[in-house]
């Protein structure tokens, strides 16, 4: 296990699919700098472990448990950064569906991510499913 930057967010992408909580905690910065796109009710920065878990707990309430991370590219590295192209889906309760590819570029420091900016390839999509 190394802190070399692929190998971390390959460790947290695995963690993300798997649900590891303890792993994710481990691996993102106290202070990390998360930045979510659209005009939604999660969107925008975030700028602690804290609020980002948060978001993503909220995220998981409305999507009743269902929204996963179905793919992940090849990841591409430049310096502490690294690039991936990924697969989410998800579905509401009231049938609303979630079917989208986000490029995540992620930032290391030390073994942990400091930095995220997330780009989607459909905002309105994403904007419909998630609300205000």
């Amino acid at each position: 296990m190394t802190n070399q930057p692929s190998d971390v967010v390959t460790r947290f992408l695995t963690a993300v699919q798997r649900g590891d909580q303890a792993q994710l905690a481990a691996l993102v910065a106290p202070n990390i700098h998360w930045s979510q796109p659209g005009r939604h009710r999660f969107a925008g920065l975030k700028k602690t472990s804290q609020e980002v878990f948060q978001m993503v707990g909220v995220m998981m309430e409305a999507s009743a448990g269902t929204l996963r991370l179905t793919d992940v590219k090849p990841l591409t590295v430049n310096g502490n950064q690294v690039a991936c192209l990924m697969h989410w889906q998800a579905v509401q309760p009231g049938g609303g569906t979630l079917d989208v590819n986000n490029i995540d570029v992620y930032t290391v420091e030390d073994g942990k991510l400091v930095a995220a900016t997330i780009f989607s390839a459909d905002l309105r999509q994403e904007d419909e499913f998630w609300g205000r």
